[in-house]
């Protein structure tokens, strides 16, 4: 993974704001750097805000402020038919203006970070948005549209709310997964396929770099040049990585985040052959109604037919509901398949780490997902996974038995810390103090 050039240029305190667009929510954090550099750890927001526009009340906007004096978290369900762009403006004037407030004018904002989810082929390191940028990730919109043009509508927005004095930044969860080689990432169409650029990129990879930088300090008795690590983004989104010595060789989503791994709402992998089954019926779908269903209505949702949220799920199993059952052994069978697969693009395997909503909460996954590898030598420690979400929350937790030959890592997802870091590194690392 990318190491900072120099961490220790700064002398100061700067403001960093991290932008963190999607389909469903909006989440925005500030985060203070105080000099000389950047923490090991990451830090707590000094304010983090988020609008979940599909929320069962209707959008709802969520503020917390967490300085040194005190605590405080509002919330409020925005009125019907507010714009996005309206929502999200709003939502950032709150740091300087009403009772949430943590800065006295948006001039006090030193740079800005935006997660974007796909940054195709030429997008390949973080970078500073200009209106080329801005141009490109549009054009990615139909590979990723739930996500690249929010992130776009979150570039307007801040430009106009900061000008010019606040640097925007573009981090591309497409970049970590460049190092995959092409055995990986050609699919086996036609030549010409290649041409257009018609390649398995991955995503979540903010997600991925993270978690293997993590797992590498916490495997001190493992050489990082040769760690070979499997990450496990398990949230609405899921996704696998699989990483050689910090560098990404293999992951399981695609051209789109579509593919892969069985998802919240997403179907992930499936035969193509069915989709050409059903445009060829008469009266069949349209390519949008494909498209709303193997993004919206598939997954844990479409086959339990009660939520794509794994929680709700397992409460209907609970209830004897035979479903959602199916629903939870599908998602689990998928999961071993592609670790096993990650595992031969690696050649063995030194540690399995969980992260996102599902890894670092659901001990019920992590046990499932971690059994049939039992014949690697990996041998999880139930009192520790069970106990994951209740002691020390929010923590790099091992939760395998000290005779396990596969280690297991749970380590929280930090997206937006992570972009902070590539943001401040891209606009102050290398000035003077």
């Amino acid at each position: 993974m990318a190491m900072p050039p120099d961490d220790s240029a700064v002398d100061s305190s700067v403001n960093i704001l991290v932008m963190n667009a999607g389909s469903s929510s909006h989440k925005v954090r500030l985060y203070r750097i105080e000099g000389p550099g950047l923490p090991d750890d990451p830090p707590d927001p000094l304010w983090e805000g988020k609008i979940e526009w599909s929320a069962p009340g209707g959008a709802e906007r969520t503020v917390t402020r967490n300085t040194a004096v005190d605590k405080a978290t509002a919330r409020e369900t925005l009125p019907p038919g507010t714009a996005r762009a309206d929502g999200v403006s709003h939502l950032l004037e709150m740091l300087w203006r009403g009772g949430m407030a943590v800065l006295g004018g948006p001039d006090e904002v030193a740079a800005i970070g935006h997660r974007v989810v796909h940054g195709g082929r030429h997008l390949r390191e973080p970078m500073r948005v200009t209106p080329d940028v801005m141009a490109t990730i549009q054009e990615l919109a139909p590979l990723a549209p739930e996500h690249n043009p929010a992130a776009c509508e979150g570039m307007e927005i801040t430009e106009k709310l900061f000008g010019q004095a606040a640097p925007g930044v573009a981090v591309f969860d497409t970049a970590f997964h460049r190092t995959i080689p092409d055995a990986a990432t050609v699919y086996p169409g036609p030549y010409a396929w290649v041409e257009q650029g018609i390649r398995r990129y991955g995503f979540h990879g903010i997600s991925h770099a993270w978690c293997a930088e993590r797992a590498a300090r916490m495997l001190v008795d493992h050489d990082p040049g040769t760690l070979r690590l499997i990450c496990c983004h398990l949230g609405n989104g899921c996704s696998l990585a699989a990483v050689r010595g910090g560098q990404c060789v293999d992951t399981t989503m695609g051209f789109t985040p579509m593919e892969g791994l069985m998802m919240g709402s997403r179907a992930g992998s499936i035969d193509p052959g069915v989709l050409l089954h059903l445009l060829g019926q008469h009266g069949g779908p349209t390519l949008s109604d494909l498209g709303r269903v193997l993004n919206e209505e598939s997954g844990l949702k479409g086959l339990s037919g009660v939520s794509e949220d794994l929680r709700a799920v397992l409460s209907a199993i609970d209830g004897g509901d035979e479903r959602a059952r199916l629903a939870l052994d599908v998602y689990i069978h998928r999961l071993c398949w592609h670790i096993g697969a990650m595992t031969a693009s690696l050649g063995g395997l030194d540690a399995l780490v969980f992260t996102a909503g599902v890894g670092e909460n659901s001990a019920v996954v992590r046990r499932a997902a971690c059994r049939p590898f039992a014949f690697l030598g990996l041998a999880l420690d139930e009192g520790k996974n069970a106990g994951v979400s209740e002691t020390d929350p929010g923590t790099d937790r091992d939760i395998s038995r000290a005779d396990s030959r596969v280690r297991v890592l749970v380590i929280p997802a930090h997206e937006e810390w992570a972009v902070a870091r590539e943001c401040w590194r891209l606009t102050f690392a290398g000035k003077a103090a």
